[in-house]
């Protein structure tokens, strides 16, 4: 039975242009993956018919309906070869729902890696099919440290990168983020925005917090106006023992902060479980997915 995790994906920054004429948005993001201790599984068996099952801690936040993005991106593989197949789909889910670590697209990347082991596909075809299904997907079906760019089909694969020890915390509350982004355009509407050409040499996960400490993520302003609660979190993060840098992932509203040592991420993330115990928190080493 193929299984696969879809980890967080965690935007260290992310820099947005202005809209553009098909509602979407130039993107410039360094991506990292989360480790096991903050991801969702798919895993896929034979069956006549495309169903899919819905498990886990966050299950309830979810519907096996046809928004889902595991059940869209097998039905785009069958429209993309332009044949009927079946395949009992399960997704056990973990991390929470509207939280700006892309895991309805880093289920949707898990559920093309499944299904293209399943179905015996070629990798080619798996890639046409990511995109469409939304920004974050293609950098999701990689699970590589990546420069995501344009509207997110541009995939940079990043090596020479260390892994970086991190907590990462969602307060419990949802920020979708097709109001995020309209917030955005009627305020900064991306003024200045270039892409990066590239990372520079960082061997030592203080080298890149100290060249993270000159990125931002753009949507981070508009987020916090419309739930107000992710500045308390990066306040409470940025005052956290060990704790080098705290951020906004994505569109909200997850937030993480930076440690030096997994060490002092585990420690910091046991004292912030004590602190506020209805908090979603884990703590670990963001890179390649594994």
């Amino acid at each position: 039975m193929p299984t696969s995790l879809a980890p967080a994906k965690v935007n260290l920054f992310l820099h947005v242009g202005a809209v553009q004429e098909n509602g979407r948005h130039p993107l410039d993001s360094l991506v990292m993956f989360a480790g096991p201790d903050a991801a969702d599984r798919v895993s896929a068996e034979p069956a006549d018919t495309l169903t899919l099952d819905i498990v886990g801690p966050c299950a309830a936040h979810l519907d096996a309906d046809d928004d889902n993005l595991v059940l869209r991106a097998a039905r785009a593989l069958c429209a993309r070869e332009g044949r009927a197949r079946g395949a009992a789909l399960t997704l056990d889910k973990h991390l929470p729902v509207a939280a700006g670590i892309g895991g309805g697209s880093a289920d949707a990347g898990a559920a093309l890696r499944v299904l293209q082991e399943l179905w015996s596909l070629d990798r080619d075809l798996i890639r046409q099919v990511a995109a469409p299904l939304g920004g974050d997907v293609p950098v999701a079906l990689e699970g590589r440290t990546a420069l995501m760019q344009g509207e997110g089909e541009i995939v940079r694969v990043q090596t020479g990168l260390p892994q970086l020890p991190a907590v990462l915390v969602n307060p419990g509350l949802d920020c979708p983020t097709g109001p995020v982004f309209r917030a955005f355009d009627e305020g900064a509407r991306g003024t200045g925005f270039a892409a990066l050409e590239a990372v520079p040499d960082l061997p030592s996960p203080a080298e890149v917090i100290e060249w993270l400490k000159d990125q931002r993520n753009d949507l981070e302003p508009s987020a916090i106006r419309l739930v107000p609660e992710i500045r308390g979190v990066l306040d409470t993060l940025n005052v956290t023992p060990g704790a080098r840098l705290a951020r906004m992932s994505g569109s909200g509203a997850t937030c993480f902060a930076l440690f030096e040592t997994i060490e002092a991420a585990q420690s910091a993330a046991r004292t912030l479980e004590r602190a506020h115990p209805s908090w979603w928190i884990r703590a670990t080493s963001l890179g390649d997915a594994r």
